[in-house]
């Protein structure tokens, strides 16, 4: 599956900001953790997608893994 506009711009803007300041990450790790959030939101999504609908149980221990785990970071 191709990538969506979205994470293509997300990727390109990481890719250039890496190249420019190599020695810099507070210039591009922000952008890559908009690359890494982009695909496991795309991954999620086509799991969940994939799966019947969850009971309320269910749903709640989901809930919580993506929970953080000490509060908010």
């Amino acid at each position: 599956m191709a990538l969506s506009p979205e994470r293509v711009r997300a990727r390109a803007r990481y890719a250039g900001k890496r190249r420019m300041y190599p020695d810099r990450p507070e210039m591009w790790v922000d952008h890559l953790r908009e690359v890494r959030y982009l695909a496991a939101e795309h991954y999620i999504r086509q799991l969940v997608d994939a799966f019947p609908t969850p009971t309320p149980e269910q749903r709640a221990r989901l809930a919580a893994l993506l929970a953080p785990a000490g509060g908010d970071k």
